[in-house]
């Protein structure tokens, strides 16, 4: 199976720039996250002085994101990560039914519940967190 390695929409072909190597995925990934960090802090701070939310939302419609849901967290020393295997059962310092922590893009913004929904296992959002610098009009 062989790779390619995409060019983000909008850029230029790496040859033009004077390389032959197009950008890693992970260099592609990395970009679009920075491009989507600004987009939505200005958002944000265009929010706040009045603007229409939907008008502006409707710009992003198309932005990915990455969403992590971090059920939990540990610290192993590198000999017992060495240990796993199938049937290992790593311990989290979270209990079960303990709100589950999610974060879009790096930035913790919500707090929800394990749910299972047609045999698939789901997250309800419960509680949205002050987003960092307390904006107006930011949800």
């Amino acid at each position: 199976m062989s790779e390619t390695n995409p060019t983000p929409a909008g850029s230029s072909d790496p040859s033009s720039r004077g390389g032959s190597e197009l950008p890693s995925p992970v260099a592609v990934a990395e970009d679009a996250l920075r491009r989507a960090d600004r987009a939505f802090d200005g958002l944000t701070r265009t929010l706040g002085h009045g603007s229409s939310p939907r008008g502006e939302l409707k710009l992003l419609d198309d932005v990915d994101l990455d969403v992590r849901i971090e059920l939990g967290r540990t610290r192993m020393l590198v000999e017992d990560v060495l240990r796993l295997g199938p049937d290992s059962v790593v311990e989290l310092d979270k209990a079960a039914g303990d709100p589950v922590d999610i974060y879009v893009n790096g930035r913790h913004i919500a707090r929800g519940e394990v749910l299972v929904v047609n045999e698939n296992f789901c997250v309800r959002v419960s509680e949205i967190l002050e987003p960092l610098g307390g904006h107006p009009g930011a949800a």
